[in-house]
Formats: C-alpha cells, sequence, structure tokens
C-alpha cells in the first residue's frame, strides 16, 4: 500500500542510526546515471518550439495562459537564472526520492513512461506498486497541502490535473504524489480523492475551442489585497506566469505592474495606493 511509503523509507533510512543501511551498489548506480541524465537535460535544454502544444504536463494550466502560450509567445517573459538553478535542483531531488523508494520492498517501475489521452502525450515519473506516483518537491508552504491533503483547495499549478490526465491514460485511479519537503527533509503521501480530481478529457476539449478564439478568455485570478492601505498585487497563480506583464498591462491605470522588493520575495502591484516602504524594482 501507498500510504505506508513514507513510513517504510523512514524505516530504512532510520537504520543509519546503528550503522550502515545496505543500500545496494546497484542502487547507487543506478542513482547516479539518474542523476548525470539529469544534468545533461538540464544543461542541453531543447529550443523552445514557437508552435505550441498541450501537453500533460501544462494541461493544468489556465485557459488564459495557454491561449497566450500559443497565441502570443513573444509575450513571454525570458526564465531567470534563478529559476534555471530551482529547476536544476528540484530534477535532482526528484531522483534523490526515487532512490529513497527503491531502497524499500516497494516497486518502482515505468519511469518516465510515454502516456497518451485524446491525442494529448505525456511522461509519468513512476509506478509504485503498480500505481502511478508524480514526484513533487516544495516549499515549506507548498509541503502542507500535500501533508495534510489540501491540495484541491488551491492548486495554482495544476497538478491535479496532471495526474489525472496520467491515471486516466493508464486507467488507474489509486494514483498520488510523493512530495519532499525542501527545507526540512520530510516527505509525504498523498493519494487524492476521485471527487477532488478535475476531469483531463472535458479540459481537452474544452481547449479545442478557447485556443482558436480570437481574444484571450478572461484573466485567470483576480488580484487580491495586501495590507489594509487599499494596495493589491497579483495571486499566486499569476506572479510565476510568464505573460503577466503583458495580461496585467492595463493595471495602475495603463501603466502596467510595478513590482516591490520585500525580505520574502517580490511582490507585484496590480494598484498602489499607499506607496510601500521597500524598494521598487523594474517588472
Amino acid at each position: 500500500m501507498n500510504s505506508l511509503l513514507v513510513k517504510d523509507i523512514y524505516n530504512k533510512v532510520d537504520k543509519l542510526n546503528d550503522g550502515p543501511m545496505g543500500l545496494s551498489e546497484e542502487d547507487i548506480e543506478k542513482t547516479g546515471e539518474a542523476l548525470k541524465e539529469a544534468l545533461r537535460h538540464w544543461a542541453n535544454p531543447t529550443k523552445l518550439s514557437s508552435e505550441f502544444s498541450v501537453r500533460m504536463s501544462n494541461l493544468g494550466k489556465p485557459y488564459r495562459q495557454m491561449w497566450f502560450d500559443k497565441n502570443r509567445p513573444a509575450t513571454s517573459s525570458r526564465i531567470l537564472p534563478q529559476t534555471f538553478i530551482k529547476f536544476l535542483y528540484g530534477h535532482l531531488l526528484e531522483e534523490v526520492i526515487l532512490m529513497l523508494v527503491r531502497m524499500t520492498d516497494n516497486k518502482v517501475t515505468d519511469e518516465q513512461k510515454e502516456v497518451v489521452l485524446e491525442g494529448i502525450k505525456g511522461h509519468i515519473d513512476c509506478k509504485i506498486n503498480g500505481e502511478v506516483v508524480d514526484i513533487k518537491t516544495a516549499s515549506n508552504f507548498a509541503f502542507k497541502k500535500f501533508s495534510a491533503g489540501t491540495l484541491h483547495e488551491d492548486d495554482p499549478f495544476g497538478y491535479l490535473m496532471q495526474l489525472a490526465a496520467y491515471e486516466t491514460a493508464e486507467e488507474s485511479t489509486a494514483g498520488g504524489f510523493l512530495a519532499l519537503n525542501k527545507e526540512s527533509g520530510e516527505l509525504a503521501y498523498y493519494s487524492p480523492g476521485e471527487l477532488t480530481k478535475p476531469n483531463p478529457i472535458t479540459k481537452i476539449n474544452n481547449l479545442k475551442g478557447v485556443l482558436t478564439e480570437e481574444l484571450p478568455p478572461e484573466k485567470c485570478y483576480e488580484s487580491v489585497p495586501e495590507g489594509k492601505q487599499g494596495n493589491f498585487k497579483l495571486a499566486v497563480g499569476c506572479v510565476y506566469c510568464p505573460h503577466k506583464q503583458e495580461c496585467w498591462k492595463d493595471s495602475n491605470s495603463g501603466k502596467g505592474l510595478r513590482a516591490f522588493k520585500y525580505a520574502v520575495g517580490v511582490r507585484y502591484f496590480t494598484r498602489v495606493a499607499s506607496l510601500p516602504k521597500v524598494e521598487e524594482i523594474p517588472v
């Protein structure tokens, strides 16, 4: 049962308190090769094509963002160097997580298997004990959605849609997420119930019409209040969107987004009624 997966891993790792844990040379070699391949893939990315395609990995994006991806690719901002670095250690940690699973008696199969649903292709991370499992690395805040089982209440990156597409393609229903807290090292396994999963076939069929429209759909998210001075900022789902500048160019009375550098990170304001007492930076 994958519900016991984390306990199995912890029990195995706990053996380090008493000496060698019994990590086999085969597992060491397999993980080493996987880490090298992840590094090669990161360092040599495929040049982004000008031709947009729907994939299972982007199926969870909101309609408006996908419309911009297809119809206004030139408005996409460049990926920041620090974001590329974040992608790198995310890929490497995913391989470490799979190594931890392989150390136990749980069976890992179908790594990066290609699956197809309604003509849409995707690659699953793996199956564990015969069920589709998506590996995630998360901040402490995001990790709580997996550990508490509340992802369906706030899923700005469309993880549930991605899992549902993989499962539908594989005719599976009991899959889930194996998540790592990058800050604490904690693990959590979350298997969402059927009622919390979106319908990927409905999304695919709707996209066929949406993506061919002349104008983009309504905004994916409304801006949210920041403090009590009348300021408004982008919702989390918009912060990480590469089209946010074009999408919100009408904000701040037509002047566009304004960015302010807080200790916890950059916040993008759609309305500035009271000037924040922190540095304003270019968007």
